[in-house]
């Protein structure tokens, strides 16, 4: 059964950071790639960043670039979202996915719950 549980949420002022992580079990995990998605209040679930299996090669949206970076640490079956000059507007549930190739499309057939992550102005 696969599982992907994110953690790192949680309350922070405009302009901190947040390191998100990601673990996952019951898949081999250094062949899919790995997604984080956000979905705030009333609206829907929208691309943040993608990797691929390797960890070479990333996807932003434009919303995060130059914020936000994606890694991966295969040995440790983790991927992360470090979120940097963090904006009101990136208040959302954070979600990591795992999927065949490092799309922005939300077709991940893998998904975990989500973490909280509010910045407050």
């Amino acid at each position: 059964q696969v599982q992907l549980v994110e953690s790192g949420g949680g309350l922070v002022q405009a302009g901190g950071s947040l390191r998100l992580s990601c673990a996952a079990s019951g898949l081999t995990f250094s062949l899919y790639a790995m997604g984080w998605f956000r979905q705030a209040p009333g609206k829907e679930r929208d691309f943040v960043a993608a990797i691929n299996w390797t960890g070479g090669r990333t996807n932003y949206a434009d919303s995060v670039k130059g914020r936000f970076t994606i890694s991966r640490d295969n040995a440790k079956i983790t991927v992360f979202l470090q979120m940097n000059s963090l904006k009101p507007e990136d208040t959302a549930v954070y979600y990591c996915a795992a999927g065949p190739t490092y799309s922005s499309e939300s077709d991940y057939p893998y998904w975990g719950q989500g973490t909280q992550v509010t910045v407050s102005s």
